[in-house]
């Protein structure tokens, strides 16, 4: 006859199943991860692709608007001002059409055989948003090596590049499972793909990725404090360029989103997958 183990008789222990469910959710997250990332090496080309927006944005809009100071920044050049938007804006069009994969995923059956393994939503949720953080990544440092060509100028401390990494893998986190959760609701790639463009523009706009708060009309700025871009935007911009954001209450409102979008588009994958 077995005997369970000292700490359980005496009621110490966790239960066995509890105990290596918490134990897998860590690496099953970054096998999931890993998974997803190892699309970029059979093909780059959306890297390359993804990184002339943001350079094009740059180079003539920000330049242009430098020149012309129509915007108000007080003493941060407007190209300063705007290279952070820009690293936001990137991510997160990486990020709004991830559920697009996802409903690839279902109609190719790997989804199914995906949600029949041990393996808990959650992890295959968030697996896939830091694999959109990752890629995100990527393109943050191909806009911040364009934006030092220019010449804008932006903190070399380690420590503030490792907040602008955590801020980036936050923001693309939360628009990815956002677009998964929408994926779980509409689950047609045509109907994501019409919601994920009407969208993209309106978050972008109403955020203070072009333009701070004060010069936009009263109806917006409301809005724009409730969109997480902004937030992401502020941190990246107190990081980056040292404008005295709110980088507390950015960090918080962006763990507090992503969060949530996970929690939704767990909840909607079974949906999904019917």
């Amino acid at each position: 006859m077995s005997v369970a183990p000292v700490e359980q008789r005496l009621g110490f222990a966790e239960p066995v199943a509890l105990r290596t469910g918490w134990r897998v959710l860590p690496s099953r997250i970054f096998t999931l991860c890993v998974v997803e990332l190892q699309k970029i090496r059979h093909d780059r080309t959306e890297i390359y692709t993804r990184a002339i927006q943001p350079v094009l944005w740059l180079a003539v809009y920000g330049e242009t608007f430098t020149r012309i100071r129509a915007i108000p920044t007080g003493k941060v050049p407007y190209l300063d001002y705007l290279a952070p938007g820009i690293i936001a804006q990137s991510a997160m069009f990486i990020a709004i059409f991830y559920g697009i994969q996802i409903i690839w995923e279902r109609d190719a059956g790997v989804l199914t055989k995906l949600l029949v393994t041990p393996t808990p939503r959650a992890a295959l949720i968030t697996g896939k948003a830091f694999a959109a953080g990752v890629k995100a990544l990527i393109q943050a440092l191909v806009v911040l090596v364009f934006a030092a060509i220019l010449g804008v100028g932006m903190t070399a401390n380690p420590l503030k590049l490792l907040g602008v990494a955590v801020l980036v893998v936050l923001g693309s986190g939360f628009f990815s499972c956002l677009s998964m959760s929408i994926a779980g609701i509409v689950l047609s790639r045509d109907r994501l793909m019409g919601i994920g463009q009407a969208i993209t523009m309106p978050l972008f706009f109403s955020s203070t990725a072009l333009y701070p708060i004060s010069v936009m009309p009263g109806w917006l700025q409301p809005i724009t404090r409730v969109n997480p871009l902004t937030y992401e935007v502020d941190g990246l911009r107190s990081l980056l360029i040292g404008t005295g954001g709110h980088l507390p209450l950015d960090f918080a409102v962006l763990f507090g989103a992503t969060v949530l979008s996970i929690t939704a588009a767990s909840a909607l994958l079974p949906r999904l997958a019917r």
